[in-house]
């Protein structure tokens, strides 16, 4: 299934660390960033990348590394997959951009086609594409508030809806992305998210003591959070979010801008639990690294607003159109089912890995390629993070203090077995020297902010 990368590792392995780490280069390159750059990047760890194929990326001195990060979960079909790149090239040399806001772009109506053919939304769908998932959001929030005539919005703690106003407002994964920024959006509240007891809130709280289910515009929720930790709900709550919308007029938004485009061995995350949204936002992994973003939606949802009440300039321009086309067809072709089995891979690989260090390794979680290991501490998780680059592995932290596992789709057998041994050999060496291993980290400037979360 993967996409052999002989163009870039020839007869080496992957991964393949031939400098120091970071390399002279990158050291280099890393100082010249921090000159121009602005400082509110939260880079995680000193890699400078150049080249990449299917997961194999190389780097600026270069070292070969196995990519489990996959672009914070955004290359969806692997680095320059054939069929991604030649759509790119052939409208590339068609025509680069002409803005869908104001002119009938072929292209944008042909996606739109294909993401509601394959949305988890029974009846007529009507799609908007703007260039980000936050864009999105906030298109999201536009629409829920004209289409219902209600103020309020009610998003999750531990929630990531983005960075922007409107989206950041939502967002509830971390308090530095509100720090210094208030007063946010008026009208959203953050409930508890998972549980099924949970639920009560609503009623109990919020509808009782803060706000009339019937001045409720929306609920958005992520079927399963990301950036807060990669977190699964209860089975029991999505459906009962659904239950509270119908109740009482309320419009359902499924975040499936990381969740979504296969990623979770569905095509949907919801589709785990049947249940279907009135809105659904995607974004990340459908154009395999392009700029593109989407909101679905029932098509009466969005025939309540008209010309000019929402628009981009560059949402759903060509060349990313074309890389979303080619990408739904490989992820219909195969991948969704690969992610799906290499999912059940990891996590019977990582089990064992938790029953090893109970001490260290709280929990272990996800849904095919969504993989999240909940660590004890956030320092814990920071290092092995490192451990894991040292390596030649790359992944991501999410949460307070776990790590995820977010391959591309296209992740072999063989690769899983790789990177759950590099992962397994960075967790022992935490557990016999943590200590040692977070001065590394400190050393090499890539520990953000750990003692704060602490």
């Amino acid at each position: 299934m993967s996409i052999p990368s002989s163009r870039i590792a020839g007869d080496r392995p992957v991964p393949d660390i031939v400098t120091e780490l970071p390399g002279p280069k990158a050291r280099a390159h890393v100082a010249f960033d921090e000159t121009w750059t602005s400082p509110s990047l939260p880079r995680a760890y000193p890699i400078v990348p150049v080249r990449g194929e299917g997961l194999t990326v190389e780097d600026i001195d270069g070292n070969l590394f196995l990519d489990f990060a996959a672009g914070i979960a955004v290359t969806s079909t692997g680095h320059a997959h054939p069929k991604v790149v030649a759509a790119i090239q052939e409208q590339a040399s068609k025509l680069l951009h002409f803005s869908a806001s104001d002119f009938y772009l072929p292209i944008y109506a042909e996606v739109c086609r294909e993401l509601a053919r394959i949305a988890p939304i029974d009846g007529r769908l009507r799609v908007y594409l703007g260039n980000s998932g936050t864009e999105v959001v906030e298109a999201a929030i536009k629409l829920a508030r004209y289409a219902t005539k209600r103020p309020y919005v009610v998003a999750f703690l531990g929630a990531f809806h983005g960075r922007t106003y409107g989206s950041v407002s939502l967002t509830a994964s971390k308090a530095k992305y509100h720090a210094g920024f208030g007063p946010l959006l008026p009208g959203i509240f953050h409930a508890p998210y998972g549980r099924v007891e949970d639920l009560r809130w609503f009623h109990e709280v919020l509808f009782d003591k803060l706000a009339p289910a019937d001045e409720v515009a929306a609920i958005i929720v992520e079927p399963i959070q990301g950036e807060g930790g990669y977190l699964v709900p209860e089975d029991g709550f999505l459906q009962g979010l659904r239950r509270i919308c119908d109740q009482h007029g309320i419009l359902l938004i499924a975040d499936e801008i990381q969740s979504g485009a296969g990623r979770t061995g569905k095509m949907w995350a919801v589709e785990h639990w049947g249940v279907e949204p009135d809105i659904l936002l995607a974004a990340k992994g459908i154009a395999s690294g392009m700029t593109l973003g989407a909101l679905i939606a029932k098509a009466e949802l969005l025939e309540r607003w008209g010309p000019g009440a929402h628009g981009s300039t560059y949402g759903g321009n060509p060349v990313a159109c074309a890389a979303a086309l080619a990408t739904i067809e490989l992820l219909e072709g195969g991948l969704v089912e690969n992610a799906a089995h290499r999912g059940e891979q990891a996590l019977a690989g990582l089990r064992p890995l938790q029953a090893r260090f109970p001490g260290l390794i709280r929990d272990v979680r996800g849904r095919g390629l969504m993989i999240g290991v909940e660590f004890d501490t956030p320092e814990h998780a920071e290092a092995v993070q490192w451990a894991a680059f040292e390596r030649g592995l790359l992944v991501l932290e999410c949460g307070r203090s776990s790590v995820r596992l977010s391959p591309a789709l296209i992740v072999s057998e063989a690769e899983m077995a790789t990177a759950l041994a590099l992962f397994g050999g960075a967790v022992a060496s935490v557990a016999g020297r943590g200590s040692e291993v977070l001065a590394e980290v400190r050393h090499a400037g890539a520990l953000h902010e750990v003692e704060a979360a602490g």
